[in-house]
């Protein structure tokens, strides 16, 4: 990954695996919001899938794996729920000391809904 691209590296990722990232912002953290195409009360684990896989994917080439904080919005200042993938489940994931179910498992544990109106 290029060091002076890191956000567009990202953000390209996300929308590879369509996620429409609505915000993105890279610090000690990836804070990342996006709108969902499944503005239902609950958001859909697929969709969160497909984000999770972009970051996955993108540790596989050269990023560093960060902490994930993310937020799903329905509409404009509508959040669906948040989500976090941590840095340490993606490298253990990538030295197979978790797998495919585990990681997710952790990534749904950390969902919270927003109350719905």
């Amino acid at each position: 990954m290029n060091d002076l691209e890191p956000v567009a590296d990202i953000e390209e990722a996300l929308r590879g695996n369509g996620i429409s990232v609505e915000s993105l912002s890279v610090d000690e953290t990836v804070s990342v919001t996006y709108l969902t195409a499944f503005p239902d009360v609950e958001p859909d684990h697929g969709e969160v899938g497909r984000a999770v896989t972009a970051f996955l994917e993108l540790a596989e080439g050269d990023w560093t794996p960060q902490t994930v904080e993310a937020t799903i919005l329905r509409s404009e200042d509508d959040v669906q729920a948040t989500w976090r993938l941590e840095d340490d489940w993606v490298e253990a994931y990538n030295k197979y000391a978790l797998d495919d179910e585990d990681l997710s498992e952790r990534v749904l544990a950390t969902l919270y809904e927003e109350d719905a109106p």
